[in-house]
């Protein structure tokens, strides 16, 4: 009977493994099992450990090494910060006066010019006016510190913010001023309203804004609604052509020295005779006696001149 047996379970073996799909059901679920012993084994390795009763919790942290990178990191929001136009509401702002580019054309340029004393100034920034001509809130174009804030006898009140790597804000003809030195603002925040100022009297209730990176000013229209790194971008750009152009020229004082200036034509060096050669004495003679010749033929002619006489 155990034969009989035996022979009834090997024979179903065998039929088993002649099916075709028992191989790779073997081979998945020996792959199942590899990986669920994989992710244990990781799981295991990255638990944190429990707080035990009567410890503390600075206790669990003695192991942990800081990141060097952490301290000096900022929100990739803040880095990417939109540059916006210094008031609520854009749809109701309008620029009246002009950055004044040397690139534009002669209607931007006639608008960016500013009449003072009888004297146009070129616009190194935008003055931007309210539709209905009233005074509004002056904004933040971006957080920053509050650097300077004064009042100028032409401008009116003026604030400055300070954004970090050399990106500068200007904010004149501010009639209040909500701000103080060293302050922190908020992008949008208001620091201020728009007032007259007597530079820029024929606006009425403005505010100047001026755009500046590197102490160089830029024109904010450019940049209203674009990312701060553009704007740095740009400065890196002419810098780079700045220094490129620098460096091709040829100093004025080598070009004087060892060539010969463009457009002039060298001359032949003139021959001086040496005052100090000394000549030989009897070519002195005979210049002499040739001389005293000359002088008695002359003497001779103006004597047959003088003499009437002989002529007859």
């Amino acid at each position: 009977m155990k034969e009989e047996n035996n022979g009834v379970t090997q024979n179903k073996w065998k039929r088993l493994i002649k099916k075709k799909w028992f191989f790779p059901a073997v081979y998945l679920t020996v792959a199942a099992l590899l990986l669920a012993g994989v992710v244990w084994y990781q799981n295991v390795d990255n638990q944190i450990p429990e707080v035990e009763d009567g410890q503390e919790l600075g206790e669990t942290a003695d192991d942990y090494t800081p990141n060097p990178y952490d301290e000096d990191a900022e929100p990739v929001m803040e880095q990417q910060e939109i540059i916006q136009m210094p008031v609520e509401d854009q749809d109701q702002a309008e620029i009246v006066t002009k950055f004044y580019d040397y690139n534009s054309d002669q209607e931007d340029q006639e608008a960016a010019l500013v009449l003072y004393n009888n004297r146009y100034y070129q616009s190194t920034g935008v003055d931007i006016v309210s539709s209905d001509g009233e005074a509004f809130d002056v904004t933040a174009s971006l957080s920053g510190s509050v650097a300077e804030v004064k009042e100028d006898p032409l401008l009116g009140n003026v604030v400055s913010l300070d954004h970090g790597n050399e990106v500068v804000t200007y904010y004149a003809s501010l009639g209040e001023v909500n701000v103080e030195k060293g302050q922190e603002v908020e992008q949008g925040e208001a620091i201020g309203t728009a007032g007259k100022n007597i530079f820029g009297q024929d606006n009425g209730n403005h505010v100047h804004f001026e755009l500046r990176k590197d102490g160089k000013e830029y024109n904010p229209e450019d940049f209203f609604n674009q990312s701060v790194t553009v704007l740095d971008d740009v400065a890196a750009e002419e810098d780079s052509e700045d220094a490129s152009e620098s460096s091709s020229m040829t100093p004025a004082g080598d070009s004087d020295v060892d060539a010969p200036t463009d457009g002039v034509e060298e001359s032949d060096p003139v021959e001086e005779e040496d005052p100090t050669e000394e000549t030989d004495p009897d070519e002195e003679e005979d210049e002499e006696s040739g001389e005293d010749a000359d002088s008695d033929n002359d003497d001779d002619a103006t004597d047959d001149e003088m003499d009437p006489s002989e002529n007859e």
